[in-house]
Parts: C-alpha cells; structure tokens; sequence
C-alpha cells in the first residue's frame, strides 16, 4: 500500500495526515486475525504453562469427586471381605475372673477338695465353622459383581471429569480470545479516533466523524471490560474443577492435536456406536450390576436348602471340683433346615427378580441412549464444521470490508460511521470465529465422550 503524506503550503506547515499510520495497523491487526493456523494462546504469557493433560492430571488427583470414586470402590472391596468371611472358621475367647467372699472346700475319703475358690479364674475358647449354607453363595457372587460394577463406575466418573476438564478448559481459550479480538477493536477505535481528529484539525472531515469515532472507541473500551469479567468468571470455574485456588499468570496451550483431530473425518455411525457400546464404561458397570441383581435371586432359593456347621469349646477353671479336672472341651456337629418359613421365601424371590429384571430394562435403556449420544455427537460434530466453514468465510469477508473501507476514507470516499461500522462487523467475524472453531473441539470431545474415549482418544483404564 502507497503511503501518501500532504505536502506543506508556503508560508505554513500542515499537520501530518495520521490516517496512513491507521491504514498500516489495520493491516497488521488483519494479517493477525487472519492466521487460522496460529497458535490462539491467552494474553497471560508471562506465567507458567497448563497443558491440557496437566489439567486433566490434576483434576483427577485432586477433585473431591476422583477421590470419591475411589473411596466408592475400597468400601465395595471391604463388601466382598465381609462376604467371604462367612466361609472361614471364627475363633472367640472368653476370660472371667471371680472374688469371693470366702472359699468352700469338702472332705472326701481323707481328701480336702476346694469346691468354690476364693479367686476363681475360668476361661472358654470357641470355634465354629460354616460347613455348608448355600445362602451364602449368592451374598459373595453379588458383592464380587457389585465391586467389579464400582470399578467400572469409578473408572466413568473419572472419564467424565476430565472431559468437563476438557470442556471448561476450551471455553476458556475461547473466551481468552475473545478478549483478545476486543483489544484488536479496542486498538483500531483508539487510532481511528487519533486519525479522525487530526483529520478534523486539519478541516478533512466533519464533527461528525470525531463523533462517531469517539462512540466506538467508548463501546471498545467498554467491551474490553465487560469480556475480561467474563474471562475471569471462566478461570474460577477451571480453577475449581482442578482444586487451583487460583489461575493467576498460568497461560492455558492450545491442544493443536485436538483440532486438528475434531476437522478429520470419523468412520461410519453404524460401526461407532457397536464400538461404543462394546466400549462404554457406565454401561459396563450396569452390566455387572445387573449380575449381581441375578446372583441375589439365588438366595431365597437356596433357603429350602438345610445347613451344617460345626462347633467346637475348650474349657479351663482353676477350680477342679470332684471331677478333678481343670480342663474340658466338646465338639458337635448341627444341622439347620427351615422347612416352613410362611411362603416368605416365594415373596423374596419375586421381589429379586423384579429387582434383577429392572437392572435388565436398565441396561438395556442404556444400550439406546448410548446409540442416541453418538448419532447426535456425530451430527454435532458434522454441523459444527459447516458452522466453522462459514464463519472462515464471514471472517475473510469482514478483513476484505475493514480494508477496503479504510481504503475508501483515507481517499475520502467514505465516512468514519462506515469505517466503525466495518470495524465492528471484522470484531464479530473474529469473535465468530473463535467460537466456532472451540466450538468445534467441544463438538469433538463430546463425540469421544460418546464413543467411551478419554479426551486424549484413548481407552480409559478401569
């Protein structure tokens, strides 16, 4: 672009046009929003770089609900450890010692035998063994199942919060940009108001045009204020998802691989949604709690079974008495059979295989909603790359207005009313294309979400 100057007249020196110096930055402003393949990084450079990853990580080591998920799954461990103890041996002691007020002893055939001693020490120890009670079997089949059916639900719950991670992280970037594209309008509306009034003194242009050029610099101003809030709303929310009391000076990287990825084309709907039900880890965990729904149907049944313990004492007293004996034991076998218990067995067993057949519909509700989440994630996905296609578009039309309208007043052609106006409309078209373009990675994540991926497109650990 040829930058003309007004030569001086005799006698008296004019002002220097500052409108070529405004041509010259729109330039680079344009030349800067137009870069799509630029690294869209927040105006906090100064500070300590959160990677996506790191977020993710440290959400999932500090997030009370991570830590839940874990603690979920030690109490559904400690379930099963109950359970199983039903097949081993218990072991149980007893200890008394007695005062007495006097001791009671009796003579028999010479022999001074002390009945009732004034301190008496007696001791029992105890053992019982389950033998056979096919009751148990089902209670330990279904707290084996359930624990399986947490770790599954654990793993999901985890899943899930690194995609919300994932999510506030990109509106994040979004609205960071934002802020970034108002501070290009703020910039632009403060050297058009610098030229616009140089051009007044100078008796270029009217009032008007000062004007104009001060209402736009005022609405600039005031849009800066008004996305930095937003932009701190966004931080606080990110930061309470990771347990960071504060994001201050950490500057968020843009996850490149994550859009590119989201432009590419995924594979046929009907072969991703067999993937993702095979894949899914909350329907996995539904699964395994409809198993453990099915093995509870067992038990009333196996109640018409009879059982057999065993039991065993050891006995010891510092008190003889005739026998002479300081110790004894006993050991007896016994067997249980409810043969009759009021048909309550028939009642529980109806109402378990309600429960079990509900666990069924559940899994089975939860086999169409996956189908649903990846039909309308890949629609999403398909519309939000038309929306990013067109705003790309909007965006190079705007750069092409801004500089030809800038073109057009500095030949005094047009008015500082058309040069705002354009700059307004290349604002929305930058800020548009912010949108859509995040947009499109949320639009993505979602898909992965869907498909039962983490948000790096891997299979999540269980």
């Amino acid at each position: 672009m040829n930058v003309q100057r007004l030569q001086p007249t005799a006698g008296k020196r004019r002002k220097a046009d500052p409108f070529p110096f405004l041509i010259l930055l729109l330039a680079v402003v344009l030349s800067a929003a137009g870069d799509e393949g630029r690294q869209l990084v927040p105006g906090r450079a100064e500070g300590e770089v959160l990677t996506l990853e790191s977020a993710v990580g440290m959400a999932l080591s500090r997030n009370e609900r991570a830590l839940q998920a874990d603690q979920r799954v030690r109490a559904a461990e400690s379930l099963v450890g109950q359970a199983r103890a039903y097949f081993l041996p218990t072991l149980s002691g007893t200890g008394t010692l007695t005062r007495r007020p006097f001791e009671v002893s009796r003579t028999v055939g010479g022999t001074t035998i002390v009945v009732q001693k004034l301190n008496a020490v007696s001791g029992v120890a105890a053992l019982n063994l389950t033998i056979f009670d096919a009751r148990s079997l089902p209670t330990l089949l279904q707290a084996r199942s359930s624990r399986t059916a947490e770790k599954y639900a654990a793993a999901e719950a985890k899943r899930q919060l690194a995609f919300e991670v994932g999510n506030a992280y990109l509106t994040t970037l979004g609205v960071d940009q934002v802020l970034e594209a108002a501070r290009h309008r703020f910039e632009y509306a403060k050297q058009a108001l610098e030229a616009a009034r140089a051009r007044y003194a100078a008796g270029l242009v009217s009032i008007n045009d000062v004007t104009r050029a001060e209402l736009e610099y005022a609405t600039a101003e005031m849009g800066i204020t008004q996305v930095q809030g937003q932009v701190e709303t966004t931080y606080l929310q990110l930061g309470y998802l990771l347990d960071e009391t504060s994001l201050s000076g950490r500057r968020l990287e843009v996850p490149e691989f994550l859009l590119r990825d989201a432009e590419a084309e995924r594979g046929d709907v009907a072969d991703l949604i067999v993937q993702a039900q095979g894949r899914r880890l909350d329907l996995t965990s539904l699964r395994w709690r409809a198993k453990a729904q099915q093995a509870l149907t067992l038990q009333p049944l196996f109640k018409w079974l009879p059982s057999l313990s065993f039991g065993g004492q050891y006995r010891y007293t510092n008190e003889a008495g005739l026998t002479g004996k300081t110790t004894n034991w006993n050991a007896g076998l016994t067997l249980t059979w409810s043969i009759f218990d009021g048909l309550a067995r028939n009642s529980e067993y109806a109402q378990t295989k309600a429960n079990a057949a509900i666990a069924d519909l559940e899994v089975q509700s939860t086999l169409r909603k996956v189908e649903l989440d990846v039909r309308d994630a890949f629609v999403s996905l398909a519309n939000q790359r038309a929306s990013l296609k067109q705003a790309t578009i909007a965006h190079e039309v705007a750069k092409k207005n801004a500089a030809e309208t800038a073109e057009l007043y500095r030949q005094g052609l047009s008015t500082a009313l058309q040069v705002a106006d354009a700059n307004v409309r290349l604002f929305e078209a930058e800020v548009a294309l912010v949108q859509e373009r995040y947009g499109l990675a949320i639009a993505y994540l979602n898909l992965e979400a869907a498909l039962g991926l983490d948000p790096f497109g891997k299979e999540p650990q269980s």
